[in-house]
C-alpha cells in the first residue's frame, strides 16, 4: 500500500468515525426540546474551547435563551445534557426525587486518579451515601466549634503578618495571600500539620499545594477532556493530579496516623474523625481512603475558598460603606468579647454572613450543577403544547447557580452588590444554590464560612482595604479557567490601622 492510499483510507476512518459518533446529534430533536444546533466533537461547547466567553457567562447565556421554558437542551460535547431552569422542577429533582439521580458524573478514571475518582465527589450510590454518613460528624456545630481555634491561629498569623508588612500601605495580590492563608487552615483542620506560610511561603506543603493546583497550567484543559473523553484520557493515561502528588498527600496521612497512635496524640481535626472509624468492626477506612477524603477538602479549600475570598474581598475594597459596616460590627464582638471572640460571637455575625452570601450570589463559583439519572424519572413538558420528557438511567441534567442567582425574576437589580438582601432571611433554594441543593449539597459549606469569616474578622480589624491602580471596579471574568476568576487578577491596597 502507498502513502497517499494509506493516508486516504486513515482520513476516511476519521470521517465515519467523526460521522459515527458525532454526525447525528439528533437527541434533543428527536425528543423535541428546545436547543441550540450543535457542532460535531464540540456541541455547543466551543466558545469555551476557543477562549471566546467564560464557562459561567456563556452558560448564562444559553440558560437566557429560554426564559420560557422549563427545560432546553444543551450539547456538553457530545453529551446531551438537559438544563433545569424551573425552580420547582430542581428541587424536585434535587430534593424530592434524589433517588432517581443520586449521583454527579463521573469525569476521571478511578483507578488512574483516585484522588479524585475516590472522594466524595465522586463517590457514587451506596459507597457515597456510607462515605457521607462517615464524613457527615466532622461538620456539625460540636466539631466546627472544636476546628474554630485551629482556624482562628492560622488567621491571627495571616492578619498579623499582613498588618506589619503594610504599615505605609502596600498593594497585594489576593489570590496570593489568599491561597497561603487556606493551605493553612486545610493543611492543619484536614491533614493535622501546622505550617505558617505567611512567614514561611516556601514551606514544603504549600509550594507543593500551589504547584498541584495551578489551574492556568493546564488543569482545566484536562478537566474537560476527562470528563468528555474519558477514554481518551484512559487511553493515553492522562490524569488530573500525578502519582507524585497522590504519595505526597498519602505521605502525610500516613505519618500523621502513625504518630497519633504511637503516641497517643489527640487533634480535633478530620484526621481524628477518620482515625476513629478504623477501631470499627468493619476495619473502617484505609490510609488511601483517608487521603482521598482529605484531599477533597483540601481542593475545595485551596482553590475555591481562596477564589471566593478574592471577590468577597474585591467587594469590601471598592465599597467604603460595606467595609464600614462590617468593620463597626467587628468592633461590636471585640468590645462584648472582651477581644477574645468566640465561635458563637463570630457564627453569629449577621451582617458578615450578608457579605459572604451576597458575593457567592453575585459570583457563584460553580458555573453548573450536574446530576445523573439513576432510575427513569419522566419531565412534565418544557412549555405548554409540548409533550412530556422521559428521562433514562444514565441521562444528565445541569442547573446553573450562575445564571440562576444573576436572574431579575428572582434577584431585582441583580448586578448590584446588595448584602441587605440577606438580612430578612426570606432567600433560600432553589435561587441560591451556590454550594448545591438536596442531600448532595456541600458537605463543607459551614466550614467554607466559618474559615472566611474568621480571617476577615482578625484582618479587617488590623487593616484597612483600598482600591489600587490595577483595582477594576467590575469584574471581568478570565476565559482561560473554568473555575471563576479574575481575567485580571485581584489586587488592593491594604494599609494597617492604628
Amino acid at each position: 500500500m502507498d502513502l497517499f492510499t494509506g493516508a486516504l483510507i486513515a482520513v476516511a476512518a476519521i470521517v465515519l468515525l467523526c460521522y459515527l459518533r458525532w454526525g447525528r446529534m439528533t437527541y434533543f430533536k428527536d425528543l423535541g426540546i428546545p436547543h441550540e444546533p450543535p457542532i460535531p466533537i464540540l456541541g455547543n461547547m466551543a466558545p469555551v474551547v476557543f477562549r471566546q466567553a467564560s464557562l459561567s457567562e456563556y452558560l448564562q447565556r444559553a440558560y437566557n435563551l429560554y426564559p420560557e421554558h422549563r427545560y432546553f437542551g444543551f450539547y456538553n460535547f457530545d453529551t446531551p445534557v438537559i438544563v433545569i431552569r424551573d425552580l420547582e422542577l430542581i428541587t424536585a429533582i434535587a430534593v424530592k426525587h434524589f433517588d432517581q439521580f443520586t449521583d454527579h458524573r463521573g469525569f476521571v478514571d478511578e483507578e488512574l486518579d483516585p484522588l479524585m475518582g475516590k472522594n466524595l465527589f465522586s463517590l457514587r450510590g451506596d459507597r457515597w451515601r456510607e462515605m457521607r454518613r462517615l464524613l457527615s460528624p466532622a461538620f456539625t456545630s460540636s466539631k466546627m466549634k472544636t476546628m474554630f481555634s485551629l482556624m482562628c491561629d492560622c488567621a491571627v498569623n495571616f492578619a498579623d503578618y499582613i498588618a506589619m508588612e503594610s504599615k505605609q500601605g502596600k498593594v497585594y495580590d489576593m489570590k496570593a495571600i489568599f491561597g497561603r492563608y487556606t493551605t493553612d487552615v486545610i493543611a492543619s483542620c484536614s491533614f493535622g500539620i501546622s505550617v505558617d506560610s505567611m512567614k514561611n511561603p516556601n514551606n514544603e506543603f504549600y509550594m507543593f499545594a500551589k504547584e498541584t493546583m495551578n489551574f492556568m497550567s493546564g488543569l482545566s484543559i484536562k478537566f474537560l477532556i476527562g470528563n468528555n473523553f474519558p477514554t481518551i484520557s484512559k487511553l493515553f493515561g492522562i490524569r488530573l493530579f500525578s502519582d507524585k502528588a497522590r504519595r505526597y498527600f498519602r505521605g502525610i496521612v500516613a505519618d500523621t496516623v502513625r504518630m497519633r497512635e504511637e503516641k497517643g496524640i489527640y487533634r480535633p481535626d478530620m484526621i481524628q474523625l477518620m482515625m476513629e472509624s478504623r477501631d470499627k468492626d468493619d476495619g473502617g477506612l484505609t490510609i488511601d481512603e483517608m487521603t482521598n477524603q482529605a484531599f477533597v477538602f483540601f481542593l475545595a479549600g485551596y482553590d475555591t475558598t481562596s477564589s471566593f475570598l478574592c471577590f468577597v474581598a474585591h467587594q469590601i475594597g471598592v465599597m467604603p460603606e460595606v467595609q464600614a459596616k462590617l468593620r463597626a460590627e467587628i468592633e461590636e464582638v471585640v468590645r462584648k468579647t472582651g477581644g477574645k471572640p468566640t465561635y458563637e460571637a463570630i457564627k453569629d455575625m449577621q451582617y458578615m454572613e450578608a457579605v459572604l452570601n451576597e458575593t457567592l450570589r453575585l459570583y457563584a463559583i460553580a458555573a453548573f450543577l450536574d446530576r445523573v439519572c439513576v432510575k427513569e424519572f419522566q419531565l412534565p413538558p418544557a412549555a405548554p403544547g409540548m409533550k412530556p420528557v422521559t428521562i433514562k438511567p444514565g441521562g444528565v441534567v445541569w442547573m446553573f447557580p450562575f445564571a440562576i442567582q444573576r436572574d431579575p425574576a428572582y434577584f431585582p437589580d441583580p448586578l448590584k452588590f446588595k448584602p441587605e438582601r440577606f438580612l430578612n432571611g426570606v432567600i433560600s433554594p432553589p435561587t441560591y444554590i451556590s454550594f448545591g441543593l438536596g442531600p448532595r449539597v456541600c458537605i463543607g459549606n459551614r466550614f467554607a464560612f466559618m474559615m472566611s469569616k474568621v480571617v476577615l474578622f482578625y484582618w479587617l480589624l488590623r487593616c484597612d482595604l483600598e482600591p489600587c491602580a490595577d483595582t477594576p471596579v467590575a469584574i471581568k471574568f478570565s476565559k482561560k479557567n473554568i473555575v471563576l476568576s479574575s481575567d485580571t487578577g485581584f489586587k488592593l491596597n491594604v494599609r494597617a490601622r492604628e
